[in-house]
């Protein structure tokens, strides 16, 4: 079954095909430059910049896999959550699509496809998935804990309060000049930097998290130390970035340790776009490997926002002769699990 998948719940669109749920034929992303200026995502410009390049990314996408909109078995869109406008985008040109084509279509939680796209190299290798797992889905816009009871099922176990720990890299690299978005750009950063160099506040809520504190003391050491932002050959600003990562770190690490001694866990997926940090793949191995069980991380194609763990997350529905109404809303707060 080929699935056709429309990913634009935020700043990139993702128009991908994926057969019987794992196979990727093409996967293609269109991420949107327009926003570094302005040091976050504009939701007016993402959803005009979707409405734009969906059309060509399809022509595009069908070409590149040699396949044409009759090939097409079913049609899966991200649903929510997301910034309405940019949901809106894809969810009418899916819908669109579907219905001059005649294709069954389904809405797909953009959260429950990001831990789909950890477990696509599991499924396609045919390697068995023991549940209960822990899954720590972290991103930009998101950042929780949830308990993955099967192929549909989601307990929600943690969240953050206030923000999401990508959104915590963009903010911190706002404040320093560094760049948009900011995670990548920390990343290759901290590298250079010490990260002991700032003793950084480590919060612990139990199970949920909050970066707020975090941010606002790296605000007061850049400000303490006169750390002139923008220059990142500077070895302050390195070693800054650097404590700020270790800590961020520290804290997912932590609080999903706390979940799995809670919860009995036979394995563990990290996924979302922060997902494709290496020290955090680093520290996510180390921990899946002292507690002995498997770690199901997303390839760094499928960490960040993309069309194929949409489609990959819908085959199911679509395989079982499920389909939406064609009047169904998109939403853009939608809890997993509820």
């Amino acid at each position: 079954m080929n699935v056709l998948g429309i990913e634009t719940s935020c700043d990139d669109t993702g128009v991908a095909v994926v057969r019987d749920g794992h196979e990727i034929l093409v996967n293609l992303v269109a991420s949107q430059e327009d926003h570094a200026r302005f040091g976050g995502v504009v939701p007016e410009i993402a959803a005009r910049k979707h409405v734009e390049v969906l059309p060509a990314l399809l022509e595009a996408a069908l070409g590149d896999a040699g396949l044409d909109l009759s090939d097409l078995d079913g049609i899966a869109v991200t649903r929510g959550p997301g910034l309405i406008g940019a949901l809106l985008a894809g969810w009418c040109f899916g819908r669109g699509v579907a219905e001059a084509r005649g294709l069954p279509y389904v809405g797909v939680h953009h959260l429950a496809a990001h831990v789909h796209g950890a477990l696509m190299p599991a499924i396609g290798e045919a390697r068995p998935i023991a549940y209960p797992l822990m899954a720590l889905v972290v991103s930009g816009g998101h950042t929780a804990l949830y308990r993955v009871t099967g192929n549909a099922g989601f307990l929600p176990v943690g969240k953050t309060r206030d923000d999401a720990a990508g959104e915590a890299y963009d903010k911190v690299s706002k404040l320093l000049e560094l760049g948009y978005p900011g995670g990548p750009v920390i990343d290759e950063l901290a590298v250079n930097g010490d990260p002991q160099a700032w003793d950084l506040p480590r919060s612990d809520l139990g199970l949920d998290f909050t970066f707020s504190g975090l941010k606002s003391a790296v605000r007061r050491a850049a400000i303490e130390a006169s750390i002139e932002p923008g220059d990142p050959a500077n070895q302050r600003i390195l070693d800054l970035v650097a404590s700020f990562q270790a800590a961020v770190i520290d804290m997912l690490a932590a609080t999903t340790e706390r979940a799995l001694n809670r919860f009995t866990s036979r394995g563990l997926v990290l996924c979302g776009g922060v997902a494709a940090n290496r020290s955090l793949r680093a520290r996510f191995e180390s921990l899946a490997s002292r507690r002995n069980m498997p770690l199901y991380v997303s390839p760094p194609r499928l960490a960040t926002d993309n069309g194929a763990m949409i489609a990959g997350a819908g085959y199911r529905r679509l395989a079982a002769g499920d389909r939406d109404p064609l009047d169904l809303a998109a939403r853009a707060t939608w809890p997993l699990g509820s």
